[in-house]
């Protein structure tokens, strides 16, 4: 939840951007391009994020009796919702704890479950069904998708990977693709690529080094697909990255 600003999150050719008008849910660790929209030393960009147990959503589920939709809801793990009142005076009440945290062990459980039975009756609640089941969606996807994030600088062969799953490999893409909007591939490349751009901002990697180290054997072709994710060449990117920050800073 946003309380001040507005932030835009990439994901595949998808853009998600929201503000104190709505709220941001994931169910699935995904790799993600995001930045601050608006900002400035006056008015700073003010936000609060809250981790959601699936222990804890599959519990309230039980108690609230709630009944998930049986018609074929979306499955991708990103969305954007408009806020919703009572659920913004949960999260509200939530961060006032930290004015007092005395009270803190016995209230915040209280609220986290109201916040969770907010979720669940709103527009999202299909949505966050799907975490609570065995920590969203199918064990053989979470596998999948946890596989893909643990080896992406490794060599994966899809179709190995899908046979290790009991899947078929048409069966296998489609299922990964539903939940992350890219295909198996697609998804390991842009872990690699998100991967090379921290390295290069946060350690002061040069471009080749950077490539190497996330499973690119040819400096050339990681330069052409991180041109095609990010829109410039490496080394540009990371300048122009440098000079935004400093922009945000100055202001």
């Amino acid at each position: 939840m946003i309380a001040q600003g507005s932030k835009e999150v990439i994901f595949g050719e998808n853009r998600y951007r929201y503000d104190p008008l709505h709220y941001f849910l994931v169910t699935v660790n995904l790799p993600t391009i995001t930045h601050v929209v608006d900002a400035t030393k006056q008015c700073p960009y003010l936000s609060v994020s809250v981790e959601l147990s699936s222990s804890l959503v599959s519990s309230i589920m039980v108690e609230s009796g709630y009944a998930p939709s049986q018609t074929r809801g979306d499955k991708r793990a990103i969305s954007v919702t408009p806020m919703d009142v009572n659920l913004q005076d949960a999260v509200l009440r939530l961060v006032r704890l930290l004015d007092s945290p005395d009270e803190i062990e016995s209230l915040m459980p209280l609220i986290s479950q109201e916040i969770i039975h907010r979720l669940l009756m709103g527009d999202q609640g299909g949505r966050l069904n799907h975490l609570a089941l065995m920590r969203g969606y199918t064990p053989d996807i979470a596998e999948a998708v946890n596989l893909l994030r643990q080896n992406f600088n490794q060599q994966i062969r899809m179709e190995e990977l899908a046979s290790e799953l009991g899947m078929s490999v048409s069966g296998f893409h489609h299922q990964v693709k539903e939940v992350t909007a890219m295909s198996p591939l697609q998804f390991q490349k842009q872990l690699r690529l998100q991967e090379a751009r921290r390295l290069m901002l946060n350690e002061d990697l040069d471009a080749a080094s950077a490539g190497f180290r996330v499973g690119y054997q040819d400096a050339s072709h990681f330069s052409r697909e991180y041109k095609i994710l990010f829109g410039n060449p490496p080394m540009r990117d990371i300048q122009q990255l440098r000079e935004d920050r400093r922009g945000v800073v100055a202001s």
